[in-house]
């Protein structure tokens, strides 16, 4: 059974709350039980973390060599500019896929440069929440694809 870390940075535990008309009114637990439910038809083991936090996120990293085959990270604003986190996902040599629910480079300007995303081997942004099942789907084709996963 593979296993997928699912992380969640900074304000993402006021989803369905902020910003409504860019994120939506899904809460981060409506979110993670989607996950779950998806994670089961791959069966695949799914963990969650969020962290307003970026030792935090950087901690949680590192904890994950040798327990989860791949991660699943919306870093919210540490996309932007935490080399940090970066150089975790790097270092931990997990695959990781970075996700953001709103479209990134349709708004301002700053949000349209990641960091995290040249150490990922995806993106995907602007679908919503469908981007972490995406993201999910994608881990379980890569794994019986290539093996990559």
């Amino acid at each position: 059974m593979k296993s997928v870390l699912v992380i969640n940075g900074p304000n993402l535990n006021l989803l369905g709350m902020r910003e409504k008309d860019i994120y939506g009114v899904e809460r981060l637990e409506d979110i993670e039980k989607k996950i779950a439910g998806e994670a089961e038809l791959y069966n695949i083991k799914v963990d969650f973390f969020q962290s307003n936090h970026e030792g935090c996120i950087i901690d949680r990293i590192h904890e994950a060599k040798g327990k989860y085959d791949a991660i699943i990270i919306n870093p919210g604003a540490f996309t932007h500019y935490s080399i940090a986190i970066r150089d975790a996902i790097k270092a931990v040599e997990i695959p990781a896929i970075e996700v953001h629910i709103s479209n990134v480079y349709n708004r301002e300007e700053f949000r349209s440069k990641s960091v995290i995303a040249p150490v990922c081997i995806g993106q995907i942004s602007g679908l919503g929440s469908i981007g972490y099942l995406l993201a999910l789907k994608a881990i379980d084709m890569l794994s019986k694809q290539d093996g990559t996963i």
